[in-house]
Parts: C-alpha cells; structure tokens; sequence
C-alpha cells in the first residue's frame, strides 16, 4: 500500500494549496483500463476491458470500495455512473442509449440489464434521484424514472431546446446550456421531477461566442458561480468573468473579474469559497476573495490575487518495494495528466491517485501582511478562526504599539459587525412566537462562517492583564460592542472592572456603570463589592447597579452591613411592604450600630407596625425579639405602669 511522505520543503518555500493526505490510489489508464469519475457521487471508476474483467469504484473516500464484473455488450464506454443509492448503474457505450443495470448488494443483476435508447445525441447524464436520471442532449434536457419491477424507463419532464454543449453543478443541480441559437448560456435546475429554466447568462456582447473549455461552474459563497475565461481585449492577459446567480428571476451578471496577468494554460478550482486559478506553464496557483474589496469599474470588482503566486506544496508516494526504505515517487504538479474537478478534485489518470486541494491557512498570514484585509480574508473562512484570534493575540503581544490602536479598532469593529448580525438573529427566533406558542418547525439558523464571541475573546485578553495597555484593550473592545449594541457578558464585565480598579480608574467604572456598558447582574454587583474597601465610590455604583435591576433585598442587606439602618428601613418599607420587613433583623442592626437615636427610631417604627396590624405596641414572639424590647426599655425606661409585656 502507498503511503503519503511529507516533504522536506526548501527553507523559504511557503505553500498555502496542498493536496490531501487521505487520497484515493486507484488502477491507473491503460490499454486496458479506463478510468471515469462521476463529480455527483465523487467516485472513481476503473474499468478493465469493458467491465468483463472488473470494475472498480472508490470514493468518495479510499476505504470505500465496489468491485464487480460486467458484460462487455460492445462499444466502448463513454460514461458510467451509480444512482446516488449505488443500487442502479447507468452506463453509456453509444451516443444515442443508456443502460441500467440494477445490483443486489454490491453486485449487479446483469440479467435485468434495461436498454433505453432516444432519437437525440446524448452529450451526457446526471443522476437527480434514487430513481430518475436527467438526460442532456442536442434537442434538450429530459428527467426519466427508471423503474426495476417493471424493466421500464418513463419519460415524467422534459425541456425542449437546441444545445451545443452542456456543463454541471452538482452543488446546486444545475445544467449551464450553451445553445446553437447566438451561442447563448442557459442555466437549468434540474431537480427531481422539476425542469427550471432560469434567465440567461448577460455576457454582454450579442452572439459573443463562449467555449466549453473556457467554461467553469462552482458554488462561491453558497451563490452559484458562472466562471468564464478569456483574453484581456486590451492588454491580452487572461482574465476569469465571474457571473452570479443573484437570485430568483435575476440574470447571472458579470460582478466581479479576477485578473491573472498571465497568458497560457489554465484550470480552475473553489476551495474554502476561495477561487483558485491554476497556471501550468510557471506552475503556480493563485487565489482570489471575492469577498475582499477591489477596484470597482461599471458596477464590476476587478481582483488581483490575494497574495503572489505559490506552488501547490510537494507530494511524495512510497511505493511497495524490496528495499527496507522503500521507493520514494515525487509527484509531479501541474502536469498535463491533471484532470481538476468541482470543487475541488485534481485526478492524475495515469498515475492513478485522486486528491482533494486543500487550503493551507497559517502560510497565508505570514503573506498578508496588512492586517485589516487578513481579519476580512480570515473572517470568511472555515478554519479562520482560531488563526485569526491569534492574530490579534499577536497585535496585543510583546511588541504592542499604540499606532496599533486603529488597527485593533477596526479588528474589533468586523468581527462584532458579524457577532451582532448572530445575536440579533438568535434573539429574533427566540421572541418569534409567543411564550405559550410552541413552534412545530425548529428554524435552522446558519451560524457565520466564523464567529468570535465575548468568551474566545476574553480568553485572549487574559494574557495582557495587568499590562499598561491593557485597560486601553479592553475599553477599545467595549467600545466596540456598544457601537453594534451587544450587552457586556459577566466574565468581560469583571474582567473590565478588575483593570479600571488596579489603575485606580473610578471615573471611568462609575460612567461605565451609570450607562450600562456592563453586565447588570446580581454577580457583577457582588464582584463590585468586593472591592469595596479599595474605594468607598465602589459600594456606591454596587448599590445603583442593583437598583436598576431591583435587587433591593441585596441593597438592603449592603446597607444594613454598613449601618445605615434607617435607608435600608425606607427601602424595604417601600419594595416589600411594611408588613415584610422583618423586625429582628433590623433591630439587631440598628442595636450594632450602638447609636442610640437610631434604635430608638427603628423601635418605634415597628411598634407603630405592630399597632396598627395587632392593635398592640408589642411584639408577637414569633419575632423573636426579646433581648431588644428589654435593651429598649433600659435604655429609654417607661413608666412602671406602661412598662411593656410581651404578649
């Protein structure tokens, strides 16, 4: 079995293209074999002989195998693909028929083999369904459904329209016609039972006449992607037109056009809604955002590459051999052996091995150096995060500079710009129906591609805690949050109080506090107080932040713990009501306080309490407030006929 070598690379060499590690080895072109792959189901068909002395099928990954025999029913095969099932293979050995041959298992029923042959040239065929194929032909696009039981093939849509050629989607399910009447490009949705003609595609100039082979369908950014390569009128360099399909009813317009400043031989892949332009003659590849900003002409973006072109990073086999080392094969890429699929496949037919292109991301940002444009380039992709988090890691490293202040700004502001958009929309489906409503259907929300929230962000900004800038960090990202109108979470809370306290910055807390930049909790308040014997304005903005969120049973308790019996009295006789406030509790507080004045008024206070709820000054032993009635009454001696009984 081959094995993958990891290549030693030249010092400088920086490759940001690899290809996968987890390839597919395959039996390679032959006189004998034939090799096929259906971009539907991303399987590989080696066929040897005509299938009399084996067909085998991997993909889409290596581990998965069908191997079987199949009669040679004369003529060679021009295209052989299973039904997505893998229980009905449709072959093509002549222009006009396909044939279904049905499998039980992994192994076909070569006795029930179903010929269906049309009066048209068939240019190709695409499995829509378990059960119904999409013919493509000269005269049109038809659906058929086969059916086993029955040994039939039934026509259920069909299009009608002169074709010259044809491309494939099979991301979106979509045919690109290319008809003989001024060469005009169609898109088509071809779905089960479904035949949808969509507007053509606006190539500017009347009977401009396009090529097959210029010709690229992907998916960029979940929008289907028309890519069309051609000359540079003016200065003859190649360029790709890229047409989107913007949306229902809407012709795919020219919106952006990649410029190559290159001539020759090209082939072209998406990977990670990146567009990768392959170059055989220097042996590059080159990527383009179309995400990115660009030099806009006539509502068109024009794109140079994201960074100078690189090679795709070295691939090497060991082969099977008698030495104990083994035999070591290098790859040879970008060579004309190459065949490159959607979106991104690359099949060496004749050394037999199937890859899948991959991006490499860490390379990419030791090449960008503008750090605003990688945020932007890294925010759209997969594996961007954790690269882009230790970006800004790095802008807040050792080598922090104020000039960086802006930078980080405007880092902040893109990555809460696509937090917020989130947050929003997570708030929007949880207050879409009312509390008594249960929704039927659970709305599937797609998260951005890459989504930095307050807790990944706090997790970099421990580091830089107690630094001199740290403060300055932290305001800068609250700041932020404030401007897209997203609530400081707890841990970003405390985190922000801690700095502001250490740096002695009580100004800034309390604006903070009064304007709710914080998180207004029971938690934060208490994390306030615990820092209350740094400065006493702390207990002070504690006590308001409870207020607002009519905390008054913790207020109450701060209070009394400060001794200030006679506020906490007032608060709670107004929040719980006279008959709530508990009198031991108050009592012993106000006996602390060792003032006699203040005992005396909360005294009188719940005996007044007690006569107008029992009709009595004294107090019901349920209160439990013995000890206070006889300190009371040592302090402030009644008459001996008055003296006070408990009842």
């Amino acid at each position: 079995m081959e094995k993958y070598i990891k290549t030693m690379e030249k010092p400088n060499g920086i490759h940001y293209i690899e290809l996968s590690s987890n390839f597919i080895r395959f039996d390679a072109v032959s006189q004998l074999t034939n090799v096929f792959f259906d971009d539907s189901n991303k399987q590989i068909f080696a066929v040897r002989s005509g299938g009399a002395t084996g067909v085998v099928v991997k993909g889409p990954v290596e581990d998965t195998v069908i191997s079987f025999c199949m009669s040679d029913r004369g003529g060679a095969i021009r295209s052989i693909k299973f039904s997505p099932d893998n229980q009905i293979l449709a072959v093509q050995r002549k222009e006009n028929a396909v044939e279904f041959v049905c499998f039980q298992g992994d192994q076909p029923l070569l006795q029930d083999i179903i010929t269906h042959q049309v009066k048209t040239l068939i240019y190709g065929f695409v499995w829509v369904h378990n059960r119904e194929l999409a013919l493509i032909s000269n005269t049109g696009v038809e659906i058929f459904q086969v059916v086993p039981e029955k040994r039939q093939v039934r026509s259920i849509k069909a299009l009608s329209i002169s074709i010259k050629w044809f491309a494939w989607c099979c991301d979106a399910n979509v045919a690109l016609l290319c008809t003989t009447e001024g060469n005009t490009l169609v898109p088509v949705l071809v779905k089960q039972k479904v035949i949808t003609k969509l507007p053509k595609v606006d190539l500017g100039n009347p009977g401009r006449e396009v090529q097959e082979s210029k010709v690229t369908l992907g998916r960029v950014y979940g929008v289907l992607a028309v890519l069309i390569l051609q000359s540079n009128s003016t200065t003859g360099m190649m360029e790709v037109e890229v047409h989107l399909l913007n949306g229902p009813g809407l012709a795919p317009r020219k919106c952006h056009v990649l410029r190559l400043s290159l001539v020759g031989r090209f082939a072209i892949n998406t990977v990670d809604n990146l567009i990768v332009v392959h170059h055989q003659a220097t042996a590059t590849s080159l990527l383009f955002d179309i995400a990115l900003s660009g030099e806009v002409i006539d509502n068109v973006t024009y794109h140079a590459p994201i960074t100078t072109g690189r090679s795709i990073k070295p691939f090497a086999l060991k082969l099977p051999s008698l030495s104990p080392d083994g035999q070591i094969l290098q790859c040879e890429l970008y060579s004309t052996n190459w065949v490159l699929f959607q979106p991104n496949i690359v099949i060496d037919a004749k050394l037999g091995c199937m890859w899948y292109l991959n991006l490499s991301i860490e390379p990419l940002c030791n090449l960008i150096s503008d750090r605003i444009r990688l945020t932007e380039f890294l925010l759209q992709r997969s594996s961007g995060k954790q690269m882009l988090l230790k970006v800004v890691q790095q802008l807040m490293g050792d080598q922090y500079k104020g000039t960086l202040l802006p930078v980080l700004e405007t880092i902040f502001d893109k990555i809460n710009k696509i937090y917020a958009s989130w947050v929003h929309m997570e708030l929007q489906n949880q207050t879409a129906l009312p509390a008594n409503v249960k929704s039927t259907t659970t709305k599937n929300t797609t998260p951005p591609i890459v989504l930095i929230e307050q807790s990944d962000m706090v997790e970099i900004f421990q580091p830089i805690a107690e630094r001199p800038f740290a403060e300055t960090v932290l305001m800068l990202y609250l700041q932020s949050l404030n401007k897209y109108n997203i609530s400081a979470q707890e841990e970003l809370s405390k985190m922000i109080i801690s700095e502001l306290i250490r740096n002695r910055s009580f100004d800034t807390l309390r604006r903070l506090v009064s304007y709710s930049m914080l998180l207004e909790s029971k938690s934060v308040a208490c994390f306030l107080l615990a820092h209350s014997d740094v400065d006493s304005a702390i207990s002070q903005m504690a006590i308001d932040m409870l207020g607002k969120i009519q905390a008054h049973e913790i207020i109450i308790e701060v209070m009394l713990g400060q001794g200030k019996v006679i506020d906490a009295l007032r608060l709670a006789k107004n929040s719980l009501g006279i008959d709530k406030v508990p009198a031991r509790k108050f009592l012993e507080a106000a006996y602390k306080t060792q003032d006699d004045l203040i005992f005396h008024s909360v005294y009188r206070f719940f005996q007044m309490r007690n006569l107008r709820n029992y009709e009595t000054l004294a107090f019901p032993k349920a209160e439990q407030c013995t000890e206070f009635i006889q300190h009371y009454n040592n302090t402030f001696p009644p008459d001996s006929a008055n003296k006070l009984q408990t009842s």
